[in-house]
């Protein structure tokens, strides 16, 4: 019996990585105007683009879909074996179907073919075989044929389904680059991630306005302590009349102690950084968490243009 601590798997990695990266050479060297022909397509449809395809290729058809619909195209999935027994009622005729079919002789796709015909409907098909009954059927058929799968049987549908995703996701980059998409638009259909929430809430949705860690600057440095660790926010906010003065944060208690001075007199407004970073609530959080980010902050004061403090925004 092999002793499997023994063997190394590093050139099956390697084997397979390379496999893709000749997959992909490929289809950057063979693709043609035929994609140019598809995304346009798609562009003039009224309609949903519906993508069908069976087994792996209907999971990467899935995929596609999805990319789709969250990039600003409706699309919707189609499983070919339902489809014709009765969900093909779902393709209206100004839709556009995606059929995947690396062979481009799928039975239950062909199956679909004579009722799309009737439909009317435009096609675009991602095969392998250029000259199969698929490929042919199709308005445009971009190719994603490849030399071999990473599969060492060359037979499981590995640098094929690959291939077949990058070109799917290559036609909803160009959609999205054709219609603009914006991330305004990305945070619509993604209302309930982090990164929808970034694109549509405000610093004022997320701020900080009760029990802030407010101090006047005559105050001493012993006050500043005791507020910044009931606050939790790492910082102390230096006022007048709610009109921001300075802060004081962790990092310059840290330098205060490391200086030997005795703390016990030392006032607020001789440790405290005057014009300190701040931000409006408008901003929105993706920008805010970015500004920190670069600034290698955790809290930001929040004021509006008179400098009077509104709140306190906090990123970990």
């Amino acid at each position: 019996m092999k002793n499997i601590q023994n063997i190394s798997y590093l050139p099956i990695v390697k084997d397979l990585c390379n496999s893709y990266k000749d997959g992909i050479n490929r289809f950057l060297n063979s693709i043609s105007e035929e994609f140019n022909k598809a995304v346009n397509l798609i562009l003039e449809t009224k309609g949903h683009v519906v993508v069908s395809g069976m087994g792996k290729s209907g999971h990467i058809g899935r995929k596609i879909s999805a990319t789709l619909a969250s990039t600003g195209t409706p699309s919707f999935f189609l499983h070919p074996a339902e489809a014709i027994h009765g969900d093909l009622g779902m393709v209206k005729k100004d839709d556009i179907v995606i059929l995947i079919s690396y062979s481009g002789e799928t039975e239950e796709i062909i199956k679909l073919l004579p009722s799309l015909k009737k439909l009317n409907a435009n096609v675009i098909s991602l095969t392998g075989k250029a000259d199969s009954t698929v490929s042919k059927f199709a308005n445009t058929n971009i190719d994603v044929s490849i030399d071999r799968e990473a599969c060492p049987l060359n037979l499981a549908p590995t640098t094929s389904s690959m291939l077949t995703m990058s070109a799917g996701d290559a036609i909803s980059v160009a959609v999205m680059h054709a219609r603009g998409f914006a991330e305004e638009d990305f945070a619509l259909t993604h209302p309930g991630g982090s990164l929808g929430k970034g694109l549509t809430e405000s610093v004022s949705d997320n701020m900080i306005t009760k029990n802030l860690p407010l101090l006047k600057d005559g105050q001493l440095i012993s006050d500043a302590i005791i507020a910044m660790t009931e606050s939790k926010l790492g910082l102390a906010v230096i006022h007048e009349n709610n009109i921001l003065k300075g802060i004081i944060t962790d990092g310059d208690l840290r330098r205060l102690l490391l200086s030997n001075k005795d703390i016990s007199k030392i006032k607020v407004k001789e440790v405290m950084s005057v014009n300190p970073l701040t931000i409006s609530k408008e901003t929105l959080m993706i920008n805010a968490k970015s500004k920190m980010l670069e600034s290698k902050v955790q809290a930001l004061v929040v004021t509006n243009q008179k400098n009077l403090i509104q709140g306190i925004i906090q990123i970990y």
